[in-house]
């Protein structure tokens, strides 16, 4: 460095007496501030794909019976517990033959309780590819006779609800039954609550739909387990009978 640059800089801080130093500079906080934000942001997106992971892998962990019917789960063991099943089916006709005409909807729902008991036995009795068929028949018809009680039991129901149960009913017949058997559920309590002479049907019917519920579980955890499913086929018709009641 030359002795002139030396005195040029020197002349350039003459009059200056102090120094005023900036304790923060802004541009460093700017900068803080934005690597703030891209970690919030980061964080945030990690966390909103850890709960999509979760969600994704309890969907893929549901149970069976909200799964797509894809044929048949469980067949039957051997010849008798065919015959079981078949003979188990028949209930169904008959209180479908003997459930209150009254309307359009109540007729409905009648036919579809012969209906039910129909596919249920032509399932069973059946073999080779035609079976897993039937298998989606039977399930769906199932859902056609909850969908068609909750009609008969109400005149007005939410037209979106049973818009998509239409759509759901040949690909999700059991979430559909789910639904509408909740339905009739809440109608039969409220309704027995009033009136005294329905309470002992009700009784029976809580009862009924119990042990169906703990038959047809255990129909799909202990698949060699036989008559389990003809079981929950005399429970099922025995709460179905109870249900009748409703529509005298």
């Amino acid at each position: 460095m030359s002795p002139e640059s030396t005195l040029n800089r020197t002349k350039a801080l003459d009059g200056v007496r102090g120094v005023h130093v900036v304790p923060h500079s802004p541009f460093a906080l700017k900068e803080i501030t934005e690597h703030e934000d891209y970690e919030s942001t980061c964080k945030s997106s990690f966390i909103g794909a850890n709960q999509f992971l979760l969600m994704q892998r309890a969907w893929q962990q549901r149970p069976s019976c909200l799964r797509p019917i894809r044929g048949c789960i469980h067949g039957d063991l051997h010849l008798l517990e065919r015959i079981a099943n078949v003979l188990t089916s028949l209930p169904f006709i008959a209180l479908g033959l003997q459930t209150p005409r009254k309307n359009l909807n109540m007729t409905l729902y009648a036919n579809s309780l012969v209906g039910v008991g129909i596919t249920s036995s032509l399932y069973h009795s059946s073999r080779g590819k035609l079976r897993k068929y039937l298998r989606w028949a039977d399930y769906t018809m199932i859902a056609t006779a909850t969908v068609c009680l909750s009609r008969a039991l109400r005149d007005e129901n939410p037209k979106m609800l049973m818009a998509a149960s239409a759509l759901a009913l040949p690909i999700q017949p059991l979430m559909v039954s789910a639904v509408h058997t909740g339905m009739m559920e809440v109608a039969f309590a409220k309704r027995a609550l009033n009136d005294p002479n329905l309470r002992m049907a009700h009784t029976v019917h809580k009862v009924s739909s119990l042990l169906g519920g703990v038959f047809f579980i255990a129909d799909d955890v202990f698949p060699e387990t036989p008559y389990l499913h003809a079981a929950w086929h005399l429970a099922a018709a025995v709460g179905v009978g109870t249900c009748n009641k409703l529509l005298e």
